[in-house]
């Protein structure tokens, strides 16, 4: 892809060591999609070219996930030093719940982010969901990165979650690789409603949100992004709930003025009412 070119080229371009570290957006996928290799899976695959460019381009010290799948009444961060890998799907064929990815925590970072989100609340109480290691399975196979999260407050305000972005933003200065993992169209109410009769082509409008919302990616346009219920009129039907669209307020926190942006995978959705756009900041 164009994107992971340049983006090659980028991390060729500068020395390994004192490089400020990218920042992600990505969909996690969706859950039918876990037990299929990557070479079958365009989408696993993007992850796994990435995931080798990161890792020869920056010495990755952490990744810390803001995951979709962890919403709470406040804003907690993990500090397991040994990750619990979390199924929490349900119904599934057997063979869904015998993926195995075995992380290690990051709890001295973990304390960090205490430190930088005074109002994050330390906790053991969580592992990795489905918002988490179906993506690094891909993205870091080899399980060989310290991985924690950092949870949704599912009651706060767009701000919120920008504001912490911001302020997560010095982390990038000390090798840690912060992940917002969510989708940018996702309702599962009329995703469910079509694969119940076994169909999977789009309603038709996704394409339309995925565009504009790309426009505003592109154009830096924060206040239409953070006001997305309203600021599109089809903002509700992409988004009904907070959970899988507020992780690319916390990236688009981390950004900084000079920061490039390119989009690792950006093709159509495999369901219908659901995204997969992702993106790159560096």
């Amino acid at each position: 892809m164009d994107s992971l070119k340049s983006f090659s080229r980028f991390v060729e371009e500068l020395p390994k060591k004192g490089k400020k570290m990218p920042a992600l957006f990505t969909s996690h996928g969706n859950p039918m999609d876990i037990p299929v290799p990557r070479e079958k899976r365009p989408f696993w695959n993007d992850l796994f070219e990435l995931g080798i460019k990161l890792q020869k381009g920056f010495e990755v010290e952490a990744v810390l996930i803001v995951s979709a799948h962890w919403c709470t009444r406040g804003t907690f961060v993990n500090i397991n030093k040994e990750q619990e890998q979390i199924y929490d799907y349900y119904g599934f064929p057997e063979e869904y719940y015998k993926v195995q990815y075995h992380a290690h925590g990051a709890p001295q970072t973990a304390h960090e982010v205490k430190k930088i989100v005074p109002e994050a609340a330390e906790t053991s109480d969580w592992g990795l969901d489905h918002g988490a290691w179906p993506m690094l399975m891909h993205l870091f196979p080899n399980a060989d990165k310290p991985v924690f999260e950092l949870s949704i407050d599912y009651y706060a305000k767009p701000e919120y979650h920008y504001r912490l972005g911001r302020q997560l933003k010095l982390l990038r200065e000390k090798g840690i690789l912060i992940i917002g993992s969510g989708a940018l169209v996702h309702n599962l109410r009329l995703a469910g409603r079509k694969m119940a009769d076994n169909d999977l082509t789009p309603y038709g409008w996704e394409a339309e949100y995925d565009m504009w919302i790309k426009k505003q990616l592109d154009e830096r346009n924060v206040a239409n992004i953070l006001n997305y219920e309203f600021s599109h009129p089809l903002g509700k039907l992409a988004a009904p709930t907070p959970d899988h669209f507020v992780p690319v307020l916390y990236t688009m926190g981390l950004m900084d003025d000079k920061d490039e942006m390119s989009y690792f995978y950006e093709s159509p959705s495999s369901l219908p009412a659901f995204s997969e756009r992702s993106f790159i900041i560096y």
